[in-house]
């Protein structure tokens, strides 16, 4: 009787636990493209319509706004650090390596969502710091292959390389520029050609580093 009911039960739940989740990844990527389009304080009923799901549906995932921007966060820096580790993997030549992770970084829209995001979450809370020293060691893995090779300078660190993702993937303020994403791999291109090795320039300061990123937000 008891395994008959469970051969019933079974089925169910693993469709509504799918369910849940496919609800769960729809609202996060929802959130993710209408936060680029209107910032951290985009209507919660906004990212509802565009998830295809119901405000009841959305505030059964996420208590409140913070909950969400916090996956949202998460999210962000988890498929970066994905996109890192796939092209190191993947990609045989260390510095076309270092090229595809630039481009699907952009893909991912860290040039917009990062300055948004980066005072909307708590940098103590131990997932977020955890997904932040993930993708700083992916990404430094792939600077560390191509330095090795002789194919990228020496002189810049992760920090440099965050900085100008950043802001070569996101439009200039106050220019309205409609098609923006059009310049963004040509841009990407042009800074990706003067990483490479022989440096034909000393830089000044010194390499920065994530740590050196976040504090600039305390």
């Amino acid at each position: 009787m008891t395994l008959e009911a469970d051969t019933v039960v079974r089925p169910r739940t693993v469709r509504l636990r799918a369910d849940a989740t496919r609800n769960r990844e729809r609202i996060v990527s929802a959130a993710r493209e209408a936060i680029v389009d209107y910032g951290p304080d985009v209507a919660l009923d906004e990212v509802a319509r565009r998830a295809g799901v119901g405000n009841a549906t959305l505030y059964r995932h996420f208590a409140d706004r913070t909950e969400l921007i916090r996956q949202v966060t998460l999210s962000v820096m988890a498929r970066t650090a994905q996109r890192a580790e796939a092209a190191l993997i993947e990609e045989p030549d260390a510095f076309s390596a270092l090229c595809r992770f630039v481009f699907e970084a952009a893909d991912e829209r860290i040039g917009a969502l990062c300055p948004m995001l980066s005072d909307a979450f708590d940098r103590q809370d131990p997932q977020v710091a955890a997904e932040v020293q993930r993708m700083e060691q992916a990404i430094n893995a792939i600077m560390d292959r191509a330095q090795c090779s002789g194919q990228l300078r020496g002189d810049i660190a992760v920090g440099d390389l965050m900085v100008a993702l950043t802001q070569l993937t996101r439009p200039l303020p106050g220019t309205g520029c409609v098609g923006f994403d059009r310049f963004v791999r040509r841009h990407l291109q042009l800074f990706l050609d003067g990483l490479r090795a022989p440096a034909r320039s000393e830089l000044v300061g010194t390499a920065a580093t994530l740590e050196d990123l976040q504090g600039c937000h305390k």
